[in-house]
């Protein structure tokens, strides 16, 4: 286990045995923002009575003067300050405890309940931890997409997918200054159009959607304008589109397009056959000739 040390920001509760003339307030009032010892909010109407370490890490305490505790644990802290006092004092003896940790801390971002800083205190803050201090993820929460930023570079963090392989996405720690944001489902649509029933955009599943699913949840091929030779996935990156095109009437298509991913935005475009293509072309050109030259043509008319 981690152990936590201080830094500037954090405020220290200091008891001094037989000397409470020493442990006179330095913070007279709470903190807004501050995380008490439980993770529990400090509200700034609270009384304390607390040390505050200054932003070069030093301590000031009665008698004891100026220490630099940063970087050091509570015990060592206690060790510096009990034999600082003890030039003044016959064996102090001293009470040294993390009263609010400010130092440290995490933001917490998109579909959560409750976005904004999370404080770390001496437990060590983890993914799922930071994520349930959030209030949990919302309904639209992809828990397949989920950021964490550190020192300028973006991991993105597939959690059903850790699951499954057996890895405990609590192992994932954080330190101080990480931003995880949550995306939403909206951010991973998938886009069905031209020649299905019903064209759509649909959500993955948490980061999954099979060429397949796609066109069931669509409604499937048009039977009647849809060209099944010609289904086509549009994948557009930073640089450039791949084009990947599904003979759905071949042998074996309906494996293939189970076992085809999708990425998020990606298009699936479903092409019209030829005759839809002339009819439209012919009802473009002169509206309403196609029905008139259809019934012409029609024997017994």
């Amino acid at each position: 286990m981690r152990v936590y040390r201080l830094e500037a920001g954090d405020v220290l509760h200091i008891v001094v045995w037989d000397h409470p003339e020493l442990s006179a307030s330095m913070l007279p009032a709470g903190v807004p923002g501050a995380v008490g010892v439980a993770g529990v909010a400090v509200s700034p109407m609270q009384p304390q009575s607390g040390f505050e370490i200054d932003q070069q890490g030093m301590l000031e305490f009665p008698y004891a003067g100026k220490l630099s505790v940063a970087g050091l644990t509570t015990v060592e802290a206690h060790e510096q300050l009990t034999r600082r006092l003890s030039h003044y004092l016959k064996s102090p003896k001293v009470t040294l405890r993390i009263l609010t940790y400010r130092s440290k801390r995490v933001y917490v971002d998109g579909e959560v309940k409750q976005p904004g800083v999370q404080a770390i205190n001496d437990l060590p803050m983890t993914l799922t931890e930071a994520i349930n201090r959030a209030g949990g993820v919302t309904p639209m929460a992809d828990q397949s997409r989920i950021m964490v930023s550190r020192e300028g570079k973006s991991y993105q963090i597939n959690m059903p997918q850790l699951v499954q392989r057996g890895v405990n996405p609590s192992s994932i720690m954080l330190v101080s200054g990480d931003v995880v944001r949550v995306l939403s489902r909206d951010e991973t649509k998938v886009f069905i159009s031209d020649e299905v029933t019903a064209p759509r955009a649909l959500p993955m599943r948490n980061g999954r959607l099979t060429l397949n699913e796609a066109l069931g949840e669509a409604g499937g091929i048009n039977p009647v304008s849809g060209d099944a030779r010609q289904v086509y996935v549009v994948r557009r990156n930073s640089q450039s589109s791949v084009v990947y095109q599904l003979d759905a009437n071949a042998p074996g298509a309906l494996a293939m397009a189970e076992g085809f991913e999708l990425n998020p935005r990606d298009v699936v475009y479903v092409a019209a056959t030829p005759l839809t293509n002339w009819n439209r072309t012919i009802s473009a050109m002169i509206p309403g000739a196609l029905p008139t030259t259809v019934i012409a043509t029609t024997p017994g008319r």
